[in-house]
């Protein structure tokens, strides 16, 4: 399971932005049920603010959702759909609010809110990053949605924030290629294990799992009978990581299978 940035640094931006959408909302006011009836615009934004500081997000998002509805043409609705998309967000209803926040986008693209809109969808998709032993599309649609965030705006804090869970995004990438490449492994499967750890070494260098790529290489290529492969990959191991447990066990196996080739 990807190691995920605390929920608080998420909120913290969140919460900048609801900040900013509800200034000058005025006092909290009462809903007695979740009826969608006709209301002023003020009355159901309001409500709906409210049950989002009282920690009902369902509702909350629900309710937006009404001001959206209800009354389309007025300034709030660009406001309540956003909002909708946070609530949604902290109900954990990851669906519906990466639907919200692209309705957003599509409606206001050049709005000033956008960038935080771009975001919120890449939080979406983390959020349900899952186990590597598991089907990788959510990390790869998060990488990919993140990705856009610094590509639009690169100088803001959520570009900022978006680089960090990007290379904890890489890192599990990496470390779903080495389960399966290990699992080739066990199976005697050399060149399609092979085939994964050369992956990680070529698009996730940067990544923790890089060293143990590198020693699973020197391991293949030696049974694959390739010792000049072998020791290219150790060099390689050597030269960027001297200290580490895999260069050790690399040199130990090139000692062993190849003695005659300098494993450095």
């Amino acid at each position: 399971m990807l190691t995920r940035s605390p929920i608080k640094l998420a909120l913290l931006a969140t919460a900048t932005v609801a900040i900013s959408l509800t200034a000058g909302c005025g006092g909290r006011g009462k809903v007695k049920d979740t009826a969608f009836v006709a209301r002023d615009v003020d009355t159901l934004y309001r409500a709906a603010k409210d049950k989002l500081d009282n920690g009902d997000t369902k509702v909350a998002a629900a309710l937006f959702d009404e001001v959206e509805r209800q009354h389309p043409y007025s300034p709030w609705a660009r406001r309540a759909q956003l909002m909708s998309a946070f609530s949604y967000y902290v109900a954990k209803d990851y669906t519906k609010s990466t639907q919200a926040a692209q309705r957003f986008l599509e409606i206001h693209p050049g709005n000033r809110d956008a960038p935080y809109a771009y975001y919120l969808i890449g939080l979406n998709y983390y959020e349900q990053i899952s186990d590597v032993s598991r089907d990788q599309k959510n990390t790869k649609l998060a990488q990919d949605a993140l990705t856009e965030v610094t590509r639009r705006y690169p100088n803001t804090r959520y570009a900022a924030d978006a680089r960090l869970k990007l290379d904890l995004v890489a890192d599990h990438l990496a470390g779903k290629e080495m389960t399966i490449g290990r699992a080739y492994e066990r199976q005697g499967k050399w060149l399609a294990a092979q085939l994964r750890f050369r992956n990680v070494i070529e698009r996730y260098q940067t990544t923790s799992h890089a060293p143990e790529a590198l020693f699973r290489m020197v391991e293949t290529n030696l049974v694959l009978g390739i010792p000049e492969e072998a020791q290219k990959a150790a060099a390689v191991l050597g030269r960027n990581y001297p200290g580490s447990e895999w260069y050790d066990k690399a040199y130990q196996l090139m000692q062993k299978h190849a003695p005659g080739i300098s494993a450095s």
